[in-house]
């Protein structure tokens, strides 16, 4: 693959760099890492990338989109029931984050790949809600892109990033009358997506080194009963 034209070597180079994220952490990941494992000479890189950053960024984009188009899917909406498939998209979404926030937590003492990455993703923008629903964002730290991800087929049509997945899924069975026509999906899907984040987040950052970052196993189907059945006196629980 190194024999191959720039562009295969470029492309190679962020495989690597990528792999390498995945593999062992982005924290100290240097040039030297990624060219002794890529085999080439150090300078090399430059040649293909206007400085360490850049190639880091490219790194930490490509391992969001091996993260995304890894995930499982989650049944289509109309099949086996809410709170079962809601289970599924909060078990795949954790798992998504579990390897995705390591890798930007690593870069906090490198805020110019992040600054780099946060560019290249399209900015504010594609952190903002309404991007993130209708799937403008490239990628982001939630896993949110315009990537494969769980729910639907992968595709121009597919929605990007958690939140868009996850809306998509509640709008469709809404209007399939699974649930309320009065509900508030967006406010749902706040409540959903940040409890992933809640789990994950705290752990990666302030757990000591080697601890599990996994939340115990049975809070999916909990949080996902909760938000079906609601907790007011009186609301329904399917």
């Amino acid at each position: 693959m190194r024999d191959g034209d720039g562009q295969d070597l470029r492309d190679y180079l962020i495989a690597t760099a990528a792999r390498l994220i995945d593999e062992r952490g982005s924290a100290g990941l240097g040039v030297r890492d990624i060219a002794r494992e890529a085999k080439v000479a150090d300078g090399v890189l430059y040649n293909y990338f206007e400085d360490k950053e850049d190639l880091l960024a490219h790194a930490l984009l490509a391992h969001v989109a091996t993260v995304m188009e890894g995930m499982p899917q989650m049944p289509p909406a109309g099949s086996g029931t809410v709170a079962e498939n809601l289970r599924q998209f909060i078990d795949i979404g954790i798992g998504a984050l579990a390897r995705v926030v390591p890798a930007f937590a690593g870069l906090l003492a490198q805020p110019k790949v992040l600054k780099r990455f946060h560019a290249m993703v399209g900015g504010d923008a594609a952190f903002a809600g309404d991007a993130a629903a209708s799937g403008d964002a490239a990628a982001s730290g939630d896993a949110a892109g315009g990537q494969a991800a769980p729910g639907g087929e992968a595709g121009a049509d597919r929605p990007g990033g958690l939140p868009g997945i996850l809306t998509a899924y509640l709008r469709a069975e809404q209007q399939l009358g699974r649930i309320h026509e009065e509900a508030d999906v967006d406010a749902a899907v706040t409540l959903v997506v940040g409890a992933i984040h809640g789990q994950i987040l705290p752990r990666v950052l302030f757990s000591p080194p080697g601890s599990s970052i996994m939340p115990p196993p049975d809070l999916a189907g909990r949080l996902a009963e909760t938000v079906v059945g609601g907790i007011a006196p009186g609301s329904p629980h399917r």
